[in-house]
């Protein structure tokens, strides 16, 4: 039985190619949420009018990686201190977000974030939002599986590959064995 988590932490082109190198990941699809139109485009979420956030819809089995597992690469492969921006993206669309698919991952995100916030009392704040009862809109098929069709592009080369890099050296333990 598989589980949904939606979480928004900056490109989704970045996100997506973090999450499929996890063991029980089955599926990670981009797209937008958080929004007030329905359908919204790529080119409507990037001008930051919608609402939108780039996100990332994980379907995971439970049973081989856990969510708490999920919230630890989320928050450990994007700043979750800066507010409305990732790096060089800027805007409410590249927000550090969680959307809930249900009461216990709420419940869990909550306290993780609690447990992030009280372990120091230097450094930024944890700007991360949950937000309930958010539809998932599919990105556009030209953002699916964007880094491994465009690997040797700049962005990819430059922003993609040294943050799956960091992630396969920190999570070795929660990769597939064969990660590409």
């Amino acid at each position: 039985m598989t589980e949904t988590a939606i979480f928004g932490g900056g490109c989704f082109w970045c996100t997506e190619a973090v999450f499929k190198m996890l063991k029980g990941v089955s599926g990670v699809e981009p797209g937008y949420a958080g929004g007030k139109s329905a359908n919204p485009t790529y080119q409507q979420v990037c001008g930051g009018d919608t609402g939108h956030a780039e996100v990332i819809k994980i379907e995971f089995d439970p049973s081989q990686v856990a969510y708490r597992d999920l919230l630890t690469v989320f928050f450990g492969s994007h700043d979750a201190t800066q507010l409305n921006r990732q790096g060089n993206d800027v805007g409410t669309q590249y927000r550090s977000v969680v959307f809930p698919t249900t009461p216990e991952q709420k419940e869990e995100t909550v306290a993780f974030i609690k447990e992030l916030s009280d372990s120091s009392s230097e450094g930024d704040p944890i700007v991360t939002t949950i937000e309930e009862g958010a539809t998932f809109y599919p990105a556009e098929e030209y953002h699916k599986d964007y880094y491994a069709q465009n690997k040797m592009q700049g962005y990819c080369q430059v922003i993609i590959a040294p943050k799956l890099q960091k992630v396969q050296e920190k999570y070795a333990q929660l990769l597939k064995e064969k990660v590409v």
